[in-house]
C-alpha cells in the first residue's frame, strides 16, 4: 500500500484569507503553486480560474482592518498541486 494522502480537488475560487467565503483549510494543509498567463506565481492572495484573474498585494499597503489591498491580474490561470 501506498502513504500518499488524498488531495481535495482544487476549488475554482480560493482564497488564502480565513474571513473570505473561499477559504478552505483542507487545500492548505498541501502545497499548491498558481500560474498566471504560463509563469508561476507566488504571491497571490486569491483566484478565480473561471473569470481568470488573480489577486496579489499592492505594494506593502493596508486597508484600516490590517490586510493588504489587493489588485487584480486577469489572464489564464491555472491551480496545481506541486
Amino acid at each position: 500500500m501506498s502513504d500518499t494522502p488524498i488531495r481535495p480537488e482544487l476549488p475554482d475560487c480560493l482564497s488564502v484569507n480565513p474571513r473570505s467565503p473561499h477559504y478552505v483549510k483542507e487545500i492548505f494543509e498541501h502545497d499548491i503553486g498558481i500560474r498566471v498567463n504560463g509563469k508561476e506565481r507566488f504571491d497571490v492572495e486569491e483566484y478565480c480560474i473561471s473569470e481568470g484573474w488573480v489577486k496579489v498585494a499592492a505594494g506593502k499597503a493596508v486597508d484600516r482592518r490590517g490586510q493588504p489591498l489587493l489588485m487584480k491580474i486577469k489572464g489564464t490561470v491555472e491551480a496545481f498541486y506541486r
